[in-house]
């Protein structure tokens, strides 16, 4: 059994916030994957829950016209993996999105779910990280002021870059009535870039990250150097980072170099902890081994790709 207070089931958007505005208290329910299980837990006994579910607005994969990648926060992770659009442009999304749970959870949990639960080991989030991710933030208008009907609420968009998103463990910054409505990938973060996601857990499996690490770069095969480098990590520290003195360091660096240093100029920059699931000293390892191999990676698959277009 679930003890929840109330389930509200939105019609679209704007019934979305204005149920939260007229329910401060209330929680946005979307797959359900990690919301149901910590009611049942008793963690959120008692509950109040907007469900998004069925919102057609909320869903799909689309390429604008700069070029821009939009996806809906109710895209679920097998939707992101299996989309022509993410395993062109951006395939490393594609490859973390299938790290995440088994193939049950996979069906049902949401891209916006798992950002809005605000954890560090969230499997997309690293990734997004690399990509300089924007957030849409859709909710009650401030001119609207909480005056009147709930249904009459005026809505505003806000666009927040992930890296302002996360505010600290299981904190993100939306505020009263306010959901996500999309994510937007501008074609320079991702064109002519080539990346990398490690995962590392204890199982294979149906097992959360002990440590996540996402390489982006771009190479230049004529004369062997990083033209750029993003490096993000999960569990790497209490919301998921990027490592921009690791990157600004690598930039411009022959590639051989850039191996040899990736590893222990990111291990200086993080800040894990130690926990129950593994040691700081244990992540600080993983920490310099994902991120080379992460890097070479990306490296391959940038040569590759430039060894077939000139065949």
């Amino acid at each position: 059994m679930f003890d929840i207070e109330r389930y509200y089931q939105a019609t679209d958007i704007q019934d979305a916030v204005a149920a939260l505005c007229a329910d401060p208290k209330a929680m946005v329910i979307a797959g359900g994957s990690d919301v149901l299980v910590e009611i049942r837990e008793g963690k959120l006994a008692g509950v109040s829950l907007v469900s998004l579910q069925g919102l057609a607005e909320l869903k799909g994969i689309r390429l604008e016209e700069d070029g821009t990648l939009l996806i809906r926060p109710m895209t679920t992770f097998a939707e992101l993996t299996a989309d022509p659009l993410i395993r062109q442009r951006i395939p490393m999304l594609a490859h973390a999105a299938d790290q995440v749970g088994g193939p049950q959870i996979r069906h049902v949990g949401t891209l916006g779910g798992n950002l809005c639960n605000g954890v560090t080991s969230a499997d997309t989030a690293s990734t997004l990280f690399t990509f300089n991710a924007m957030l849409e933030v859709t909710g009650p208008a401030a001119d609207w002021g909480g005056k009147g009907d709930p249904g009459d609420v005026l809505l505003a968009k806000k666009q927040i870059p992930i890296a302002e998103f996360y505010q600290g463990p299981g904190k993100v910054a939306l505020g009263t009535g306010e959901i996500l409505t999309g994510l937007r990938i501008a074609s320079e973060d991702y064109k002519g870039y080539h990346g990398h996601y490690i995962k590392y857990a204890m199982r294979n499996a149906m097992d959360i990250a002990t440590l996540g690490c996402a390489v982006n770069c771009r190479f230049d095969a004529a004369c062997g150097h990083l033209e750029d480098l993003k490096l993000a990590f999960g569990v790497a520290g209490p919301v998921p980072m990027r490592c921009p003195e690791t990157e600004a360091a690598l930039k411009g660096m022959a590639v051989g170099q850039a191996l040899n240093q990736i590893g222990a100029r990111a291990a200086a920059e993080v800040k894990p902890r130690d926990s129950w699931r593994a040691s700081k000293a244990f992540r600080l390892q993983l920490v310099r081994e994902l991120s080379r191999r992460a890097l070479q990676q990306a490296l391959d698959f940038a040569r590759q790709e430039g060894g077939a277009a000139h065949a």
